[in-house]
């Protein structure tokens, strides 16, 4: 089943209003908005990592999940759907030290050995493109933003994607002091409670948890 098909499923199935976590390109979003619009009333929200109301990570000023299909974004942004914008100025607020590493490693589960293997191995590619001395984490936010709004700061702003720049195409343009006459289109997150989503994110990991580690 195609993806778009399932989510029309699941949102015209489900009991209540359905809240949309994109984490990454919002290709599939705006192809369910457009060929089923019917599902609208259904979505109560919908959050997604890209952007940034500062640079990029792809190009100078674009993100890679909106610079990868700048046309969905804005199909979604121009939805009259409620959104939130989890972009990089808060995700790379989330470091993964070497304290925080460390702790998936002390779980002695499989899934933290996981979690702390793939922070290590994104740690140099940051340090090496970046300059971070230690690497962000992006998506969970997004997810964490859902389980507990408190966690991330917003502000009601409009935010366009820049569909035609010769430099900047993709680039989600948040007009944060309001210098154009546009009315709010997206909460976007400008703050992160930062031990609040750690705790949250090692709690579900210790949940989850899975086998033991054992050594051979």
């Amino acid at each position: 089943m195609h993806g778009v098909e399932l989510m029309r499923r699941l949102i015209v199935g489900a009991a209540a209003p359905v809240t949309l976590i994109a984490t990454g390109p919002l290709t599939n979003v705006a192809l369910l908005l457009r060929g089923h619009p019917e599902v609208m009333p259904r979505v109560r929200r919908i959050v997604f990592m890209g952007g940034s109301t500062d640079r990029g990570n792809t190009t100078p000023y674009g993100e890679f999940n909106i610079v990868t299909d700048p046309e969905a974004a804005d199909i979604v942004l121009r939805s009259g759907l409620p959104t939130t914008m989890i972009g990089l100025n808060v995700t790379h607020q989330a470091l993964a030290t070497t304290e925080i590493i460390a702790e998936f490693h002390r779980m002695g589960t499989r899934l933290g050995t996981v979690c702390a293997d793939l922070m290590t191995y994104f740690a140099g590619t940051y340090h090496r493109v970046f300059g971070f001395e230690h690497p962000p984490v992006h998506d969970p936010i997004a997810v964490a933003a859902v389980i507990d709004p408190s966690m991330v700061r917003t502000v009601a702003t409009p935010v366009a994607v820049e569909l035609t720049g010769t430099y900047t195409r993709g680039a989600t343009v948040v007009d944060l002091h309001r210098r154009s006459a546009r009315a709010p289109n997206s909460d976007v997150a400008v703050g992160l409670d930062v031990d609040a989503f750690w705790r949250l994110l090692m709690a579900a990991v210790r949940t989850v948890g899975g086998a033991p580690r054992t050594s051979h």
